[in-house]
């Protein structure tokens, strides 16, 4: 069983202009677990699909090797860098919706626009990841085996545009009591795979 954990700060407040993307519960849904590298996205987002029985993806793997070696060298990426990127996403994640597949996709989605990209009708949710800068920058600096740094962090900060759209989870908590939040706000009962 997962441990509930006290209550965490959670903004869910949806404005006219993305009720597009408001969820209808019908299958295929695609949760994006979005915010700036090191908040913790890959293992969230595993350990939600784990528990939702959903495919997981890691939106890294649509960049391409340009992209790649740019943030391995501590590059920030342009909006002309992650137009493809994004397409490819998008690609990718209306091919799911077509075949009915729910999936879980750790995405940065720093930019409003760049979650409009990603909003697919009422099948996608956005689930906000949100730390300090001191808190994430302590995080990657104990990380190993990631192209990214802290110089891309700084970057990705000063780029992110935060959702007031989207269910918003404190990273400063236990990845099973940020699950289960994440869970409890998705109307997710325990024991079922999904919506």
């Amino acid at each position: 069983m997962v441990p509930r954990g006290p209550n965490l700060p959670i903004s869910d407040k949806r404005s006219k202009h993305v009720s597009a993307c408001r969820l209808s519960w019908r299958v295929p849904v695609i949760v994006v677990v979005m915010g700036v590298t090191g908040a913790g996205k890959t293992t969230i987002g595993v350990l939600l699909a784990r528990r939702l029985g959903w495919e997981f993806v890691d939106a890294d793997i649509f960049h391409s090797p340009a992209n790649v070696e740019r943030i391995r060298q501590g590059i920030p990426l342009d909006d002309a860098d992650r137009t493809p990127w994004l397409r490819s996403l998008r690609q990718a994640m209306e091919a799911w919706a077509a075949e009915h597949k729910s999936v879980v996709l750790a995405c940065s989605a720093l930019k409003k626009s760049y979650r409009d990209e990603l909003c697919i009708g009422g099948e996608t949710k956005f689930v906000y990841l949100k730390g300090s800068y001191d808190l994430i920058s302590q995080r990657l600096r104990r990380r190993h085996g990631h192209f990214a740094s802290e110089t891309i962090l700084a970057s990705q900060f000063a780029t992110l545009e935060e959702p007031d759209d989207a269910i918003t989870v404190d990273i400063d908590h236990s990845e099973d009591e940020i699950v289960a939040e994440i869970r409890r706000q998705l109307g997710v009962d325990r024991g079922r795979n999904g919506p």
